[in-house]
């Protein structure tokens, strides 16, 4: 971490600083403003983000983590959680947890207003996180990020 970096950051702070344009790689439908507080603070081994996701937009493609966990924070708005097969209203105080290798998970924005979720995840080494509706993997190791189909995947 920078000597620079404060440990802590005011409401003024977060407020003022600027959010980052996401689209997401195999979908162009998941579009999100990021604010990674965590890097603000020197934060490495876990990610801390308040997004903004706009009215018809997703947060991300439906996905799945193999091995790190994620929980997201509804903190204003309203959406759509899909969790496995499951479609659950979401709106402010609500909280959805992400266990490794759980079930896949996305939300929509389809209320009228900004929905703003605080979204924490590990950060680990390795990754592999599928995404079934693609039939896609990533695969994260040392620094370099792969995404094979599905249907190529075969044990040895």
């Amino acid at each position: 971490m920078p000597e620079s970096a404060p440990l802590f950051l005011s409401a003024a702070a977060i407020a003022a600083m600027p959010a980052e344009k996401r689209v997401h790689f195999v979908n162009p439908l998941a579009i999100r403003y990021n604010k990674s507080l965590g890097d603000a603070v020197g934060l490495k081994n876990i990610g801390v983000h308040l997004i903004t996701v706009a009215p018809d937009d997703y947060s991300t493609e439906y996905h799945v983590h193999r091995y790190e966990e994620e929980c997201i924070y509804v903190l204003s708005g309203r959406g759509m959680a899909t969790i496995g097969e499951t479609k659950q209203r979401i709106g402010p105080g609500d909280f959805i947890g992400c266990p490794c290798n759980g079930v896949a998970h996305e939300m929509i924005n389809d209320g009228a207003e900004p929905l703003v979720c605080l979204v924490i995840g590990q950060r680990l080494p390795q990754e592999i996180v599928d995404y079934p509706r693609r039939e896609l993997r990533l695969i994260r190791h040392s620094g370099v990020r792969e995404l094979v189909e599905t249907k190529n995947l075969r044990k040895v």
